[in-house]
């Protein structure tokens, strides 16, 4: 299984959109700081994941997440999660 994520900084409440097969070690390495992109946002929480069987599918389901239209659906799809934030 593919795992597309978004995890959200606790310090700033950035949003992260990512892609992995192991999700709960990929989760692990942002909190680590083993990724130049999030290691100065940490710590992070998951708040949302899809499981894809194929790999492609799950690429192309995190470009489209990045998108305004993907975020806008997001929000939506956890709108009672930023409705108590």
């Amino acid at each position: 299984m593919f795992y597309v994520y978004i995890i959200e900084s606790l310090g700033t409440g950035n949003l992260y959109f990512g892609f992995t097969s192991n999700l709960k070690k990929r989760i692990v390495e942002h909190n680590a700081g083993l990724s130049s992109s999030t290691k100065r946002y940490a710590p992070w929480k998951l708040i949302y994941y899809e499981a894809c069987v194929d790999k492609k599918d799950a690429v192309r389901r995190e470009g489209y997440l990045k998108t305004s239209g993907g975020r806008r659906m997001i929000k939506l799809r956890l709108k009672e999660y930023f409705y108590r934030k």
